[in-house]
């Protein structure tokens, strides 16, 4: 049967619907609560045992805007919001009025050199080509907030590329930093659905100085790939000297909670090149697991076809 005729749908779509909601005759029963759509109704959709459709909700939206925006991967970034780049840092440093004040942002300043690292790692990965099939990979994806989040969207808008902003609402105020691509500008509620947004799409990750939030995300990532849960992939640790100084990896191994092999989850880095180089040698020559989909195979082989240099 041929007939262009036929309707593609036979049911209003929802917005439709919406709008003739909101034009309905007004009486007591109209007006009442119970009486609106269930979608339209915020007080129905904020009650307390609807929190499961909530994670559907934010679970979902993420996705639906990066796979219409033909995001097949991401290179993620974690790091501290309070590392300001170097020429903020000395500010904070020269402003100091107290020797407390002043170790403290004496330590900020060495640790500011990493603003500039994530933004050169993020020009990097952003010149990533797109597959033959017009899809984007190692699109550079932060937190969304300030310091080495707003360095590694920064590196991407500095190359005319777009980037991604995970945020999270706060009790205080977090603006999304004005690097991040409006259209991929994203608010969580939830943090565990933000750290499962991180890590959908990850092909690559890099973890620079932070506090209890980048211990968060990054513990869970080694938790994942250390448990078989997903499967592993480039792991970036920036900052040797700091990450030694705040964890003691090694005496996990000499107390026996962790095994040596799990160290090599991770590889420190300390520059932009270095940290692609990594990327380049995980992805070239790897056989993958038959359990991953051939999608994801040929994703990773298009990168060591195709990984632009450090110096393009």
């Amino acid at each position: 049967m041929t007939d262009t005729r036929i309707p593609s749908r036979v049911f209003p779509q929802a917005k439709e619907e919406a709008d003739r909601a909101k034009q309905g005759v007004s009486t007591p029963q109209t007006e009442n609560p119970a009486y609106r759509l269930a979608f339209q109704d915020m007080d129905f959709l904020l009650r307390e045992d609807l929190r499961p459709v909530r994670f559907q909700l934010e679970l979902l939206k993420p996705e639906l805007i990066l796979d219409e925006a033909g995001i097949a991967s991401t290179f993620v970034m974690y790091g501290s919001a309070r590392i300001p780049e170097p020429e903020k840092a000395k500010a904070l440093l020269a402003a100091a009025k107290d020797d407390a004040a002043r170790k403290i942002a004496e330590r900020l300043v060495a640790k500011s050199k990493y603003y500039d690292v994530a933004r050169e790692l993020a020009q990097i990965a952003s010149r990533y080509p797109v597959d033959d099939e017009g899809k984007r990979h190692f699109v550079v994806c932060s937190g969304g907030g300030p310091s080495i989040m707003e360095a590694a969207n920064r590196g991407a808008a500095d190359v005319g590329a777009e980037s991604i902003g995970l945020n999270i609402l706060l009790p205080h105020e977090q603006a999304p930093n004005p690097y991040v691509t409006p259209g991929l500008s994203l608010q969580f509620h939830y943090f565990a659905l933000r750290k499962m947004h991180f890590l959908l799409h990850a092909r690559a990750l890099a973890a620079f100085p932070g506090g209890f939030g980048t211990f968060d995300e990054f513990f869970e990532l080694l938790t994942l790939i250390q448990t078989g849960k997903i499967q592993p992939i480039p792991v970036l640790l920036y900052g040797r000297e700091f990450w030694e100084r705040v964890v003691n990896f090694e005496a996990l191994v000499e107390e026996g909670v962790v095994s040596a092999k799990d160290l090599s989850i991770f590889t420190y880095c300390e520059t932009a090149e270095e940290g692609w180089r990594h990327v380049e040698e995980f992805y070239r020559g790897r056989t993958f697991d038959q359990g991953k989909s051939e999608a994801e195979a040929h994703s990773a082989e298009q990168v060591a076809a195709h990984a632009p240099t450090a110096r393009e």
